[in-house]
């Protein structure tokens, strides 16, 4: 069997060179192929996406496909749920196996364990507390939460998963986004007093006892650094210039920011929000730099008028590894019969995630 096309021969290839590539390899895998193109992506990687979307979409949108290779232009824990999700006989590709997600790795298995080790000493639970990760999250942190009757979340049904998990027991531990799941709670009518933040760097969380037993909600201290840029300022400074303006946040931002927004939802909310508007709306979006950029060009023809929150131009650094040096590597390796960067989770793991992915898509139906 021939080795696999080193990358090192596509290094140097300018965008225009690997476009018409990009172009010719997909019409020869033809439907045996699927791309998959997460909103965050860069507009040269993107525009090659047979499918956009959020991360659960297109996974699911790829498991009902015919194709048998699945390339993920997004990041790790994107292709892993792909690969957890889709037929056996498909193939799950990432095209740079370094596009991670700081905020993913900021919650691992030996924290998460030891954290619950830890809440056993003062709680049970596995009678008091529910586990959620966000899907922004390891395999084998979804399946932690399958072990222990948990389950998954994404920004777009975290009212409807919380709501589930308060219903099987009196608390969660909700990781590794500390402010979606605050945000999340607070809009459902939980009291911050009675959500707390657990500090994994810290014995119990640095909390004390009494707040373990009186907190209905653990909040993993993670984040985005992305969706940390935006400040209440920047939403302040809009509405000075622009008083009839709408203010729209994903919920990956801060609790005060999105206080101060018009609307507060997942990707898919906000595009399906702003597209919904009448002509002459004007918005600010708290979200991923590339996204917002996509929405303001495609609105400029709806007379809506679409701007970025952040006056510092972020982008998700790690989505942004995946170039379209990486993509012609991967497409041009599957027409040789050669597959890179394959994605595949451990089955006893990616059976546990699975029962906790399958609680979410019941739960949110």
């Amino acid at each position: 069997m021939l080795s696999p096309r080193p990358f090192q021969a596509y290094q140097a290839l300018d965008d225009a060179a690997c476009e018409e590539r990009i172009v010719a390899a997909k019409r020869t895998l033809g439907e045996d192929l699927i791309i998959l193109g997460h909103h965050y992506q860069r507009e040269e990687v993107f525009r090659h996406a047979d499918v956009s979307g959020d991360s659960l979409k297109l996974s699911r949108q790829a498991a009902a496909s015919q194709a048998r290779y699945i390339v993920f232009c997004g990041v790790h824990f994107m292709a892993e749920v792909a690969d957890i999700l889709s037929r056996p006989e498909q193939i799950s590709i990432l095209p740079d196996l370094e596009a991670g997600c700081s905020m993913a790795d900021m919650a691992d298995v030996p924290r998460v364990e030891r954290a619950w080790q830890e809440l056993a000493t003062v709680l049970d639970p596995e009678e008091q507390v529910t586990p959620i990760t966000y899907i922004n999250s390891a395999a084998d942190l979804k399946a932690f939460c399958g072990r222990h009757g948990g389950i998954v979340c994404t920004s777009g049904n975290a009212h409807s998963i919380l709501a589930w998990a308060f219903a099987q027991r009196e608390k969660i531990l909700f990781f590794p986004d500390q402010h979606l799941g605050r945000n999340t709670a607070y809009r459902m009518g939980v009291p911050l007093d009675e959500i707390a933040v657990w500090d994994p760097e810290l014995p119990f969380g640095g909390l004390e006892e009494s707040t373990l037993r009186r907190a209905r909600i653990l909040l993993w201290k993670g984040f985005c650094a992305v969706h940390q840029l935006f400040r209440t300022e920047h939403i302040e400074a809009f509405r000075r210039r622009y008083p009839e303006g709408k203010v729209i946040s994903h919920p990956e931002c801060s609790f005060e920011v999105c206080q101060q927004s018009d609307a507060v939802g997942s990707t898919e909310y906000i595009i399906r929000t702003v597209f919904a508007s009448p002509p002459g709306t004007r918005w600010l979006v708290g979200t991923e730099l590339n996204l917002v950029n996509r929405l303001h060009e495609q609105c400029l023809s709806q007379d809506k008028s679409v701007h970025f929150m952040s006056p510092i131009q972020c982008q998700c650094s790690t989505m942004f590894r995946i170039d379209p040096q990486h993509l012609l590597w991967c497409l041009e390796n599957l027409v040789a019969g050669q597959v890179v960067n394959c994605i595949q989770v451990p089955a006893p793991i990616a059976d546990q995630a699975r029962v906790a992915l399958q609680r979410m898509l019941e739960a949110s139906t």
